[in-house]
């Protein structure tokens, strides 16, 4: 994982050829084998695009999982990040709606977060209730994720039940990431490869603007929140400095840093421990502020 480092450093996200490449070979990912069991099945309803993912055991009953993809904004997609997605399922034994949301920057802002927006009141429009719901997102996904609670509080809609992000991209000024990349070099993300990301979304709006600050947005509203981050992360402060604000404003946040492990290192656990281990967590937790669907054995089995 440590030898995608320097590929990153040499790519820009400016360049069409080269964008064009990594998205190509990001999408190889997809390749992962699934769970044993998952079936998937595609969501195309007017403005929400998007892959159901059911994972073995996993049963709509218990609630449901939104999920947003990582890439920075400008890559990922429902590819990329359906294993991953269908680890979740089973973990959480929720299916998992892993939303394909327009990337930048040939779509900025604000066109990933109102697709976020829309898939989140699709869920609500076809029967699913906010208490059934658990947002997660990973990376410029944890972004989406905050922001997403961010709209929903500002504009009165009822709060999902719980919310997860994996190694948040949070300030897209990215003004820790070279300081902290200078002390320690992140193996995996690029400090200029992240500014970039962050500016080619943003595109001509501000990174002031309220829908893009989301560690300023008041977190009054918020549900209970778990982040997993990596302590070789340049991106380490984004989570430290989220779970502070989330709880000063008397919400509850969990920030769990993980010694020696990179960036969205749960998304790896076909190969590490850690991983995996990251992965069963985030189902504990989800049964732990959930209420629908749990059962007594679910409880004792948490509680040990």
């Amino acid at each position: 994982m440590s030898g995608l480092r320097p590929i990153g450093d040499r790519m820009s996200v400016t360049s069409w050829p080269q964008r064009r490449l990594v998205r190509e070979v990001f999408d190889t990912v997809g390749l992962t084998p699934l769970p044993r069991g998952t079936r998937l099945a595609a969501v195309a309803d007017g403005d929400v695009h998007g892959l159901w993912l059911t994972g073995r055991g996993a049963d709509p009953a218990n609630g449901v999982v939104l999920y947003l993809h990582g890439g920075g904004f400008v890559f990922g997609s429902r590819r990329t990040h359906r294993h991953l997605a269908a680890a979740l399922s089973v973990a959480t034994r929720r299916p998992v709606l892993l939303v394909d949301y327009r990337r930048a920057p040939e779509h900025p802002f604000p066109a990933a977060a109102d697709d976020v927006l829309a898939a989140y009141r699709w869920l609500l429009r076809t029967g699913h209730t906010p208490e059934s719901i658990t947002v997660m997102g990973d990376s410029a996904g944890g972004h989406l994720t905050a922001g997403l609670l961010a709209d929903l509080s500002r504009r009165r809609v009822p709060m999902p039940a719980a919310a997860v992000m994996f190694s948040p991209f949070l300030d897209l000024g990215c003004a820790e990431v070279a300081e902290r990349d200078a002390v320690r070099r992140d193996p995996f993300v690029p400090p200029q490869r992240a500014i970039e990301c962050g500016l080619s979304y943003a595109g001509t709006y501000s990174l002031t603007h309220r829908r893009i600050n989301v560690l300023g947005a008041s977190k009054r509203r918020w549900p209970p929140v778990l982040i997993q981050v990596g302590d070789t992360e340049c991106l380490l402060g984004d989570s430290e400095r989220m779970a502070e604000s989330i709880r000063a404003a008397g919400a509850h946040c969990e920030l769990q840093v993980w010694p020696g492990q990179v960036h969205v290192f749960p998304a790896f656990y076909p190969l590490i421990p850690e991983g995996r281990a990251a992965v069963r967590y985030v189902g504990d937790f989800v049964r732990t502020h959930s209420t629908v669907g749990v059962t007594e054995q679910d409880i004792i089995a948490t509680a040990s």
